[in-house]
């Protein structure tokens, strides 16, 4: 790395959108001052991504790195019903990564910007003696009471949008030679590379009154369970319901596993799970198909708690929340 600390910053952040709706003063002084809005709620919130436990050269460019870490974020604000404005990003970088290295993930960073039209208004870069890591914050705003995971009721349905366990599916075709179909694999790699956040989803589930949200990331599974424990429900979901790709199915032919687990406990789908009573699932479920978005119901709330899979044959079974946690052991 041959740029001081400030000549980086320049660099890159000429890579991305800087200036924009909202934004008063971007990058180059202290703070940035932002526009806030009358009758808006703020909304907020971090995520880090860590060469190694997130990440590795073998399955993400460093221009999928910077794309999927503001994805990330950016789909918290969609679980909330929320629209993205702002991004801060933080980096620590190790003396070993060549400024081009960094630019390529900048314009990861920019092309997703540019996609939902959020700028970058500032951040930090320091040196590490350890791996890399990006660390991405992400503000964004509703004007309507924001979605949560605590309001579902019994009685009410249970949707996911597009598709579950392809991310986890990629990031197997990227670490082994399993065989499988060409479009197969562009479709999971780029699932795992390069998640697209449910932004104009949340905000219809927001606008036709769901009764709450979570976004996909630690995977279905551990979701589901969040919403059941923050609400004191139970959520039975009928497995044959659940919106699994083609590729995923393939894959898990090859593989001899079970199509489920990536579903249930592979993460980093970035869709989104919620509930809403029988007529305003009936208007999400509308208004979202009319712009393409596709949603499933995969189950109802009951009364009770946990989560209990029931299965073509019969046969239920309670589904723990065994996602991806940074410090199980």
């Amino acid at each position: 790395m041959k740029l001081d600390e400030f000549g980086l910053i320049r660099t890159l952040t000429a890579r991305v959108p800087v200036t924009g709706p909202h934004v008063v003063l971007g990058p180059g002084d202290d703070a940035a001052v932002l526009e806030a809005l009358p009758d808006e709620r703020v909304l907020a919130t971090s995520d880090t991504m860590v060469q190694g436990p997130h990440f590795l050269p073998e399955t993400m460019a460093p221009f999928d790195v910077g794309y999927k870490a503001v994805a990330a974020s950016i789909s918290d604000i969609a679980a909330m019903g929320g629209e993205p404005r702002h991004v801060l990003i933080a980096l620590g970088i190790p003396s070993s990564i060549e400024v081009d290295f960094m630019e390529s993930i900048y314009d990861g960073v920019g092309q997703i910007c540019r996609e939902y039209q959020c700028t970058v208004v500032g951040g930090d870069v320091v040196r590490t003696d350890g791996p890399l890591f990006i660390n991405t914050t992400v503000l964004g705003a509703t004007s309507r009471p924001p979605l949560k995971r605590s309001g579902a009721q019994p009685g009410n349905l249970v949707f996911v949008t597009g598709y579950v366990g392809s991310a986890a599916a990629g990031l197997d075709v990227l670490r082994s030679s399993s065989i499988t179909a060409k479009e197969d694999a562009a479709f999971l790699t780029a699932a795992h590379q390069r998640p697209k956040p449910q932004v104009a989803a949340g905000q219809i589930f927001s606008l036709e009154g769901a009764t709450s949200c979570d976004d996909i990331s630690d995977g279905l599974a551990s979701e589901l369970n969040e919403i059941a424990n923050a609400s004191n429900v139970r959520m039975r979901i009928q497995t044959q319901r659940i919106p699994i790709h083609t590729a995923v199915r393939n894959l898990a032919r090859v593989r001899g596993t079970d199509t489920l687990d990536y579903a249930f406990y592979g993460g980093e789908d970035y869709q989104l799970v919620g509930t809403a009573s029988p007529f305003q699932f009936a208007r999400i479920l509308a208004r979202c198909e009319s712009i393409g978005i596709s949603v499933q119901q995969i189950g109802r709330v009951e009364a009770g708690d946990g989560v209990v899979a029931e299965f073509p044959d019969g046969r239920l079974d309670v589904i723990s929340a065994k996602g991806y946690n940074h410090f199980a052991e």
